[in-house]
């Protein structure tokens, strides 16, 4: 063995590529992705994708249960009142408050500028109706602003934690305000 290569004449073709990717230290991420091919390529005939683990089976997490609703206040005393309110009726798990942004809007034909306070609401995505309903009951807006988006993934630990401390309002049959 001169040079560092292996004896490829007295190996198979698959050890001796093998073999001599593993004198080669630069290249063997390549050599390991290089083991998963025939795999790949078996699934590929037979008409069936590869396996591989979804993100829901291994956290127990599903996809969507959890949304973030983001709503706009115009100061943040208002937005601290809605905020304490919705997460003491177990419509929200927590809400972070973000100060000072400036929307650009139309309203009734004009162009308006605005600072306001950006309210990012964590929540069970099955309660986003009765928080919808409770922020246009006690929001000074004639229109407020509430946009929930599914939370596809995450840390699974905090998405249950979301879904534990607002469990209690999703399962009553009782309504809400």
């Amino acid at each position: 063995m001169r040079g560092g290569r292996a004896p490829a004449i007295l190996l198979g073709g698959g050890a001796a590529l093998l073999l001599s990717l593993l004198w080669m230290p630069a290249l063997l991420p390549v050599a390991s992705r290089l083991l998963l091919l025939p795999r790949a390529l078996l699934s590929m005939a037979s008409g069936s994708p590869p396996s591989q683990p979804s993100p829901a089976s291994s956290s127990g997490y599903v996809p969507g249960s959890v949304s973030a609703a983001f709503v706009t206040c115009p100061n943040e005393k208002v937005a601290k009142e809605i905020a304490r309110a919705v997460v003491e009726k177990r419509l929200a798990a927590c809400v972070n408050l973000i100060p000072q942004i400036t929307s650009i809007y139309e309203w009734k034909g004009k162009i308006e500028e605005d600072n306001e306070v950006l309210m990012m609401i964590k929540t069970q995505s099955s309660l986003v109706p009765a928080l919808t309903d409770f922020i246009r009951s006690v929001h000074p807006y004639e229109v407020a602003e509430v946009i929930a988006l599914p939370v596809e993934q995450g840390n699974s630990p905090y998405l249950h934690w979301v879904r534990q401390v607002t469990e209690s309002v999703s399962d009553s049959s009782t309504a809400l305000p």
